[in-house]
């Protein structure tokens, strides 16, 4: 009987040691990848999201940072869980960096504020590095400065050639990585607040159709990234045209030409996942709105697919939207466009597929008339789009918990039938007891 007691505790103590091992996972916080999915702590994760590209510009003022507090409380409540903005503001009005490798410490510290509160509010953040375009300095304010010390260049794509210029870039990126949070008290490189870095927002570079230039240019800064940062994800910033790898998909592109490679670039190893933009609206702006929505299901049909059976990581919809200004806008519309984007997000999803989230077009608070550029998405002046969001991240959240459940019934049954496997061996099968 004494045997028979001993035999029972120690299974029930190896039982419950199992199944505590099934809830009990540790995690550090940060976003990784597995496969062609987001993970954290072990679970999948799902990027439905917003962009907010003011945040820091915001934040510097101790004034507007209630703004950046409303935004991320906003949406936290609708269940967002991303937010992508500018962790650069180059040259200008305002600057982060006011000249290369000389910082604006109360901008850094609205960047620090705006990392604090994303993480008080559970939302993951991706910081892009810098930006195609004038706004905020962009590549143009990079090859100027380079210029200003006597450089010869003779185009804004420069940026992704000239030794110079790229000394900056590499600089401001161990700036931004390096930098000690005000707030948090850790440095950037080590808060998994932080999901992933972006290289550049929307990188072009038009001189080189071929696109070699950007080829080369992310191999080189993918690289220095990682060298200093094996904690985080990082991307490319692409829009997702197809280049001269695939010219089988470049029918796919609308009329642009702009030195990107979605497959090529996106193959590279330091880039952990793949990122696509659309705004059917813009790019195909002569077209109705049966035509754009067309348009739009096919290029995030080849995407989805390609990154999951070509380049075999997740991909993201970065940036989407639809603009208040177009002709004849209603709401309507606009709440179609979003829920083709969702649906498209979700079914992939659902299937384990390669689709990780959507990221709209953009986020604003009440009183923000100045940062309205057609796109903004208020949620109290927009119930209607706002219920579409709300329902889209309550499907990806549902998705997410099965998960679990379904991972932890396999390690009960595994742990049981080791069970199963064990105690009868100890004795041959034969009754034990009276």
């Amino acid at each position: 009987m004494r045997h028979f007691t001993l035999v029972l505790l120690l299974a029930l103590l190896i039982h419950q040691n199992c199944f505590n091992n099934v809830h009990v996972e540790a995690g550090d916080g940060f976003v990784r990848t597995k496969g062609v999915k987001f993970q954290l702590n072990g679970d999948p994760f799902y990027a439905n999201g917003f962009n907010a590209y003011w945040l820091m510009y915001a934040a510097s003022d101790p004034s507007l940072r209630p703004k950046v507090s409303a935004a991320f409380h906003e949406a936290a409540v609708h269940g967002l869980t991303v937010a992508r903005t500018w962790a650069f503001s180059d040259g200008g009005y305002k600057p982060l960096q006011y000249a290369p490798g000389s910082y604006n410490e109360g901008m850094f510290k609205g960047l620090d504020f705006v990392i604090s509160e994303a993480r008080r509010y559970g939302i993951k953040l991706i910081l892009s590095f810098a930006n195609n375009y004038d706004s905020f300095g962009g590549k143009k304010q990079y090859v100027n400065w380079a210029r200003s010390q006597g450089q010869y260049l003779t185009s804004d794509d420069d940026f992704f050639r000239n030794p110079v210029v790229k000394s900056f870039y590499k600089n401001h990126i161990k700036a931004v990585l390096n930098r000690y949070n005000s707030f948090t008290r850790m440095q950037y490189k080590d808060d998994p607040t932080i999901m992933a870095w972006e290289l550049m927002n929307e990188p072009r570079c038009t001189s080189d159709p071929s696109g070699r230039t950007i080829q080369a240019w992310i191999m080189e800064m993918a690289s220095y990234v990682k060298s200093m940062d094996r904690n985080h994800l990082l991307e490319a910033g692409l829009e997702g045209f197809y280049g001269q790898s695939t010219p089988e998909r470049r029918r796919l592109n609308p009329s642009l030409y702009i030195g990107t490679d979605f497959i090529a670039n996106n193959r590279i190893p330091g880039i952990d996942f793949a990122t696509v933009h659309s705004y059917p609206d813009q790019w195909l702006s002569s077209s109705n709105d049966q035509s754009q929505l067309s348009f739009l299901n096919n290029w995030l049909d080849a995407h989805i697919h390609d990154a999951q059976y070509i380049l075999q990581k997740p991909i993201l919809l970065a940036e989407f939207g639809k603009s208040g200004k177009d002709p004849g806008f209603s709401s309507y519309q606009r709440d179609l466009l979003f829920n083709t984007v969702y649906y498209k997000v979700y079914s992939s999803a659902k299937r384990g597929g390669a689709a990780a989230g959507g990221l709209f077009w953009q986020l604003l608070t009440e009183g923000m008339d100045s940062f309205r550029d057609g796109y903004e998405i208020i949620f109290s002046e927009s119930p209607s789009t706002a219920n579409v969001i709300s329902q889209q991240s309550h499907k990806l959240y549902r998705i997410r918990k099965v998960f679990p459940r379904t991972r932890n019934m396999a390690r009960w049954k595994r742990a049981k039938a080791v069970r199963r496997g064990q105690w009868p061996g100890r004795n041959g099968g034969q009754h034990i007891g009276n």
